[in-house]
């Protein structure tokens, strides 16, 4: 019988469980997910679509975890994609896919390691929140773009219930560093019931 993971990922709450969690995890990952109607990543890959004239830019997707997002992000015609993660097993089911132009594995006690304005857009699909990276990522992936640059982002409605991750977006927004141009709440994971928050923040 094939382990379940699902259950166990809300509940981990530092870097290193995190790693080990989806180390293990990723070679059932995919059909996991899938059986639960993850929905997520066509989401807010369609939303960042929305506002790209040209998606032949370099897309980063931070937290690209098995490749799921990033497959997404192609059937939306974007066409240039980097993955990064802290799993080195999520990375190698990422790479078997076939749709990154570059991968790297991340070291989440240290600051993103790109340069500002190398991408055009950044996705973090499932990244902040209850089980992964904490909401201080937001900054880290603003301040990683040029004016103009496109962030966009998910919370479920358990990284939800945590006031200070929307917090810290309204932060953004109202400060004047960033505009909103998507907020959509919507399905995440059905198969559990679970609901996610799908926004695009243009830096400004």
């Amino acid at each position: 019988m094939v382990e379940k993971f699902l259950d166990k990922a809300y509940g981990v709450d530092d870097p290193d469980s995190v790693r080990d969690l989806y180390d293990s995890w990723s070679a059932s990952y995919d059909a996991e997910i899938a059986e639960n109607g993850y929905a997520t990543p066509g989401r807010a890959a369609k939303a960042l679509r929305k506002y790209i004239s040209d998606p032949g830019g370099p897309v980063l997707d931070y937290g690209c975890g098995t490749g799921l997002s990033g497959l997404a992000l192609k059937l939306e015609g974007f066409a240039v994609l980097d993955g990064a993660d802290i799993s080195t097993e999520m990375l190698a089911q990422a790479r078997a896919k076939n749709i990154y132009r570059d991968l790297s594995e991340l070291d989440p006690s240290a600051p993103p390691p790109f340069d500002k304005g190398a991408y055009a857009a950044i996705a973090a699909v499932g990244v902040i929140g209850a089980g992964a990276a904490p909401i201080g990522l937001l900054d880290d992936l603003m301040a990683l773009l040029d004016s103009g640059g496109l962030l966009v982002f998910s919370l479920n409605d358990h990284a939800l219930k945590d006031r200070r991750n929307k917090g810290r977006m309204n932060e953004h927004i109202d400060t004047g560093s960033a505009r909103l141009l998507h907020a959509k709440h919507g399905p995440h994971l059905p198969g559990i019931g679970l609901k996610s928050s799908v926004y695009v923040l243009e830096k400004t």
